[in-house]
């Protein structure tokens, strides 16, 4: 009786990219890229939203590189047309206006792209760019290895909790608007949220959330005290901590100290402040990134009796962090955002009991 081997890596399926841009210098540098790299097959090549929008009803790909400024129709108006099309495809923006900071970047981050990469100038596209894309490329395409993890029944109603502490990264801007958009605007917790952004990306994100939670939303700040019913977000540039005051006030505190993963802002040290500043009565949240931010944070959690909750692995965007704490067995639910919004909906609205 003869056994038939796996397949050797080299034959396995590669991921399919499919390129939309109008520009036919940026169409070839990106096809030459891709076709060179021996990871990625390259799906097709095409000028504009439309044409793509066809292309994605007759063949599958895994990747699309959008372009931002096209005619007809922009790629940030046709994004959500293209993730619905595209059928679990992953979308990583690659335009010269996706610049560091730029509202526009943000916004395609909100509508579910998965990365932003600025696109250099027209003759400039050197080996060295094409590194960083397949690059980003391998990243996303790494989760898809993973082992999926039987889904924990849903808890209709969570134990009391006085914070919220929310950690994410890649895809994390669009999980948590899902998120969000489910908590009731009398829920009078405080929201603690570190997603990994450059610093000039805060104010953008934070004007965002506040419109999508329907309640304040600011960058912490040193020493500043918490308020009943905000949202708090870890500046770009410094890990987001808290600490109770004498007269039973908790208020915020920044550090730059190493975290264990690199990551600045880190999920781990603001999980383990607030877990020795809330005990048990903090609810802890992972959602969608790459990396393991959180998993030691969460450990602090769960030595501290706080709950913990993670997204599931078909809406993450990169099941990297959450998959790391559900793996490690910390996580009392794994649920899609909107299911994790609704389950803190479920507490009984503005009551801290």
């Amino acid at each position: 009786m003869t056994h038939r081997a796996d397949p050797p890596v080299a034959e396995r399926r590669r991921p399919r990219v499919l390129i939309v841009d109008d520009s036919a210098v940026a169409r070839a540098a990106l096809s030459r890229f891709i076709s060179g790299s021996g990871r990625f097959d390259l799906a097709g090549a095409l000028p504009d939203a439309q044409r793509a929008l066809a292309f994605l009803h007759r063949e599958p790909v895994d990747f699309i590189l959008l372009d931002l400024v096209m005619p007809h129709q922009s790629g940030i108006d046709a994004l959500p047309e293209l993730l619905k099309a595209g059928a679990g495809a992953r979308v990583l923006v690659v335009s010269s206006s996706a610049a560091e900071g730029a509202a526009v970047t943000m916004r395609a981050l909100a509508l579910g792209a998965a990365d932003t990469l600025v696109k250099p100038s027209i003759g400039a596209f050197a080996s060295r760019f094409g590194e960083t894309l397949l690059a980003r490329l391998d990243l996303l395409a790494a989760h898809g290895d993973e082992r999926p993890l039987p889904r924990r029944a849903t808890i209709m109603t969570p134990p009391p909790f006085d914070a919220i502490a929310i950690g994410a990264s890649t895809g994390g801007i669009h999980a948590l608007a899902s998120l969000l958009e489910q908590v009731p605007v009398t829920m009078t917790q405080p929201i603690f949220v570190t997603q990994h952004l450059p610093p000039s990306f805060s104010p953008y994100f934070a004007a965002q959330v506040g419109v999508v939670a329907r309640r304040p939303s600011a960058i912490a700040h040193e020493r500043r005290r918490v308020v009943d019913g905000e949202v708090l977000i870890a500046p770009g540039d410094a890990h987001l901590l808290a600490t109770a005051q004498a007269d039973g006030q908790v208020a915020t505190r920044l550090s730059q100290a190493p975290s264990p993963t690199g990551n600045l802002p880190s999920v781990d040290p603001m999980f383990t402040s607030l877990a020795q500043t809330y005990g048990a009565r903090l609810l802890a949240i992972v959602l969608t990134g790459m990396g393991r931010d959180g998993l030691d944070g969460a450990r602090a959690v769960r030595a501290a009796g706080g709950t913990i909750v993670v997204q599931d692995r078909d809406s993450s965007v990169v099941w990297g962090m959450p998959g790391a704490v559900a793996q490690a067995g910390l996580a009392d639910a794994v649920l899609t955002p909107r299911e994790i919004g609704a389950m803190i909906a479920a507490r009984r609205m503005g009551a801290r009991g």
